[in-house]
């Protein structure tokens, strides 16, 4: 959609490919922000009532957003609007979720993250569709009707435990809500530093593999199927790691499984210069890459109990706004990379930055939570 505006609607304006970018951006930022505003309006008026506001927000969104035509009216709409309601959404579903399952805690968390890798599948498929036959105005009115189906589906299905549930009509200072206390907890400092940088490279491969591949002489379908495969592999690497973390514990399966990425973006993005070999490393990418999101709900609450699980889940995701910076600093550091070689005359293999940031930002931030997992029990066969 992007590229569809810089080159239809917004071509011919200064800096619109800077100026647009920052829309996705904006609009993943207020994903994650929106925890404390939850935490807020919860003992209020309630978990459905939040969900149903976010279900309005995000369609609400998506709708006027297809009567822009303005950059900073996308700002408005797909940024904030859409991504508060989304946020709204996220928190409640991931502190309901915990609410209903003790023995596969894991599992149910995993299939509830895994909706968003059959999303990731389903969604650029229909934009396609839909922008080449009614226009992206047209688009972005029908994804906002469908966002408004979804989600009231959703509102409907998705509701409190009513032993857990808590009394309407609390009043919550905001020091209730962000207690920056819990930034003295070194095992809860070292989970926040270590979810952070290995999400500084998740999103890497997602932004770049269509490049990549085109740099490589694939064409534009061809890039699709690439980020199609990884949606598909993360829908079920999701569910997967919620299986697992039953089993071996929560800890020990997302460091496994970040290694795991890790190692696939040096030893088999690095190497990819085929369709099939790019092919190949989406699906081992995409299996491992989303564990976090599995299992980041259950983890907080382990580390910071229940009495501050809210404030540390909220606090978590405002710091994952970093991790969305990730494609902006590689990106930063391939153009110098470029114009180093350019400039110097050596040799720079383009898009080698990004393979390897990738990789490291999963292999560095794995070894932090090893520092945290052996904190919480030394003993290197327990379930952690």
């Amino acid at each position: 959609m992007q590229n569809y505006y810089e080159q239809h609607i917004f071509n011919g304006t200064p800096n619109a490919v800077v100026a647009l970018s920052f829309v996705g951006t904006l609009g993943l930022c207020f994903m994650r922000a929106g925890g404390p505003l939850a935490q807020f309006l919860e003992p209020k008026i309630g978990g459905r009532s939040i969900l149903l506001l976010g279900c309005l927000c995000k369609a609400l969104g998506m709708i006027m957003a297809g009567f822009a035509n303005q950059i900073y009216q996308l700002y408005i709409c797909q940024g904030f609007l859409f991504g508060i309601g989304a946020s709204l959404f996220y928190y409640v579903s991931l502190s309901v979720t915990p609410q209903w399952f003790y023995k596969r805690k894991g599992l149910a968390l995993g299939i509830v993250a895994s909706g968003s890798g059959m999303g990731g599948l389903v969604m650029p498929f229909i934009m396609v569709a839909v922008n080449d036959s009614l226009g992206v105005h047209w688009t972005f009115r029908i994804l906002g009707f469908i966002c408004l189906g979804m989600d009231l589906t959703a509102c409907i299905l998705i509701k409190e435990n009513p032993a857990l549930k808590k009394p309407r009509g609390e009043q919550k200072k905001l020091s209730d809500i962000i207690q920056l206390s819990i930034l003295r907890d070194t095992d809860y400092v070292l989970w926040v530093a270590g979810s952070v940088v290995v999400l500084l490279g998740y999103f890497c491969p997602f932004y770049f593999l269509p490049s990549y591949g085109r740099s490589i002489g694939l064409s534009n379908p061809q890039g699709a199927v690439l980020i199609a495969m990884a949606s598909v592999a993360n829908f079920v690497g999701r569910g997967f790691t919620g299986f697992c973390a039953d089993y071996i514990g929560q800890l020990n399966t997302n460091i496994l499984f970040s290694l795991l990425a890790g190692f696939s973006c040096l030893l088999i993005w690095t190497f990819s210069y085929t369709y099939a070999s790019l092919i190949g490393f989406s699906f081992v990418f995409g299996l491992f890459c989303g564990s976090y999101f599995s299992l980041l709900s259950p983890i907080t609450f382990q580390i910071l109990g229940k009495e501050k699980f809210p404030t540390g889940l909220s606090l978590l995701l405002i710091f994952n706004i970093i991790g969305v910076f990730g494609p902006n600093i590689v990106s930063a550091i391939e153009t110098q990379l470029l114009e180093n070689s350019a400039t110097q005359g050596h040799y720079y293999q383009p898009f080698l930055s990004y393979k390897l940031f990738a990789g490291a930002c999963y292999l560095l931030g794995s070894l932090i939570l090893v520092i945290l997992r052996f904190r919480i029990n030394k003993n290197w066969k327990s379930v952690v």
